[in-house]
């Protein structure tokens, strides 16, 4: 209990502000809007999962969602669930896209996914300083046909 009211503390945001910076983020994300992501993420921000072959920061993560994007134009989140706790946000997201680029040395297949993800982003002073998240790529490979479907 005690730690919980330290982060609020040191967060200053209510959940209903650390959501509203949360649908920012996946606004801006929707958007391919990159100047939007250095004032929702902190200059040091530190990404847990970063994509493969990035660096695990905010430079890091916008040339990884340029690159996807990229592959997938019409990429939109659906946020599906939005809590916040303390200093964490946690989303659990429905993504879609249709492959119309290079993805992971794969050329475009032009076909359509859906998948789900989660993250959880930890913010301090008004801004997101740390993201942790997790996709269902399987899912997604399986409908682009870069994965065999298990019998």
């Amino acid at each position: 209990m005690q730690s919980e009211v330290n982060a609020t503390k040191e967060n200053h945001m209510s959940p209903e502000d650390s959501k509203v910076l949360g649908r920012r983020l996946v606004d801006a994300i929707n958007a391919g809007n990159l100047t939007a992501l250095d004032e929702l993420f902190a200059p040091g921000y530190v990404d847990r999962n970063p994509f493969p072959g990035a660096t695990p920061d905010r430079a890091g993560f916008k040339q990884s969602l340029t690159t996807f994007r990229v592959a997938f134009p019409d990429f939109r989140y659906t946020i599906e669930d939005e809590v916040a706790v303390g200093d964490k946000l946690v989303h659990r997201l429905t993504a879609r896209g249709t492959q119309k680029g290079e993805f992971q040395g794969v050329p475009a297949t032009g076909k359509q996914a859906t998948w789900s993800e989660i993250h959880i982003g930890r913010i301090a002073d008004g801004k997101v300083v740390e993201h942790w998240g997790i996709g269902d790529q399987m899912a997604m490979k399986q409908q682009l046909e870069l994965a065999s479907t298990p019998k």
